[in-house]
């Protein structure tokens, strides 16, 4: 089985581009902590990924996610391969991914996440949205006028 799931944050900005194909892929960085003991003390160890990702998720990676943006990476682990004329063969281990959820937005207007340093995000179910970007509340009943009698479930056609 290949499959992979990194919950992490952007070490870069997106870059999306087309393929011959016509088809989009994006590509960009995910930092992870992994906790070790050492000396008897905890420790976070850095690990940093890279990520592709194809088709419309690409687009919708490269316009909402920026460097410091905290994301959750589902997909598989792939090595590409490739010579070049001045190195020789070429090696490169990346997760593909298969879905892309984005976790808690950047706060500011800068773009970046302010995580304290950590390269692990904090919390990407919180909601983390800023006041002006909370989500707006539906109106009030005031203009829909409901029917006042029972539906029964008989008059449903499915």
């Amino acid at each position: 089985m290949n499959k992979v799931i990194l919950y992490g944050n952007l070490t870069r900005d997106p870059e999306l581009k087309n393929l011959p194909s016509g088809m989009q892929v994006a590509s960009f960085g995910v930092a992870t902590n992994r906790r070790v003991k050492k000396d008897e003390q905890w420790t976070d160890v850095p690990e940093f990924h890279n990520v592709v990702v194809f088709g419309r998720q690409a687009e919708t990676s490269a316009q909402y996610l920026k460097k410091g943006s905290s994301v959750l990476v589902d997909g598989r682990i792939q090595t590409r391969s490739w010579d070049s004329p001045e190195k020789g063969k070429q090696y490169r281990t990346e997760i593909v991914a298969e879905s892309v959820t984005f976790g808690s937005r950047a706060s500011g207007n800068s773009g970046s996440h302010s995580s304290g340093g950590d390269a692990a995000p904090s919390g990407a179910r919180s909601g983390g949205y800023s006041d002006a970007e909370a989500p707006q509340k539906a109106p009030k009943e005031d203009g829909i006028d409901y029917p006042t009698e029972d539906i029964n479930p008989d008059d449903i056609p499915f």
